[in-house]
């Protein structure tokens, strides 16, 4: 972790490329708060994922970095300038620790866990890996309701589950990290999809039902999560409607391309944005 916060921002903008971080459509005021969780999240990610380093080394510092909230959450004292920040931040803006730890978690699973047996098995790593970003930009909206909080979680896991279905060739190709499959395993045998045909990129009408199901059901729940882009006014809505329209920008791109991301990995690119920003502003 670095310790000088200048390019917090910078850090989390560059590992989020198919949804707004830390956005200047976002208050001033809330940029740097943003920017921070986002670069605790992204390094605690990379500990998990980046380098060479084996289980151990990489729960060992997923686990230092669960040590620094022990002392935030007792109002101990951190020899780490970065956590200094993070705690005061956390701190004015009164926000829950419970989320930080669940993205531990979860990234920390990512070092043990390849395979996935059921769809419960992966809604609960996305309640963990990618819910808790919602909830704290609730918190720090002032917005987190338990009503806001149940459409932000459909949004998050939706986003999730999109990301997944993007990288699966990425993530199986990826010896370093044993081969995740970030995919449902009963319902791989139901559809006639193996592993084998994933290492070997190829993609049949049983492929393209698996896709297409996993499609549509991710677009069922970002569409569940919808009604927040209304309730939440102002700059903080249009930044939640540019997520969603990332999101549902993606998934056309998935039907497009009849789910084959091994020759067409769909990703968001410049012109994309105009497309997503005009529809933000006219919904």
């Amino acid at each position: 972790m670095k310790d000088s916060l200048a390019n917090s921002l910078e850090v989390s903008q560059s590992h989020y490329e198919n949804f707004p971080v830390a956005s200047y459509f976002l208050p001033k005021r809330l940029r740097h708060p943003i920017a921070l969780i986002y670069t605790f999240a992204r390094q605690a990610d990379d500990f998990a994922d980046e380098g060479d380093h084996n289980p151990a080394t990489r729960l060992a510092n997923l686990q230092g970095f669960k040590d620094q909230l022990d002392l935030i959450k007792s109002n101990s004292k951190t020899n780490s300038p970065f956590f200094t920040e993070f705690g005061g931040m956390v701190s004015e803006y009164n926000l829950p620790l419970a989320p930080f730890y669940d993205l531990l978690d979860a990234f920390s699973q990512d070092v043990t866990k390849t395979r996935y047996a059921n769809f419960l098995e992966l809604l609960d790593y996305c309640r963990r890996s990618a819910n808790p970003i919602g909830a704290l930009l609730l918190n720090l909206f002032g917005k987190a309701s338990p009503e806001n909080l149940t459409y932000s979680d459909q949004v998050c896991t939706a986003l999730q589950l999109i990301n997944f279905y993007q990288d699966i060739a990425i993530d199986f190709d990826n010896d370093l990290h044993r081969s995740r499959i970030y995919l449902c395993q009963d319902e791989m045998r139901e559809y006639g999809v193996t592993e084998a045909q994933i290492a070997s990129h190829h993609v049949d009408r049983n492929w393209e039902r698996f896709m297409q199901f996993n499609i549509e059901r991710a677009q069922k729940m970002l569409d569940a999560g919808k009604p927040l882009e209304h309730i939440l006014s102002g700059r903080i809505g249009l930044e939640m409607r540019m997520i969603i329209g990332g999101g549902d920008r993606i998934l056309y791109k998935l039907k497009n391309v009849q789910g084959d991301i091994f020759k067409h990995r769909p990703h968001l690119k410049l012109w994309d944005w105009p497309l997503i920003l005009s529809k933000a502003l006219l919904t």
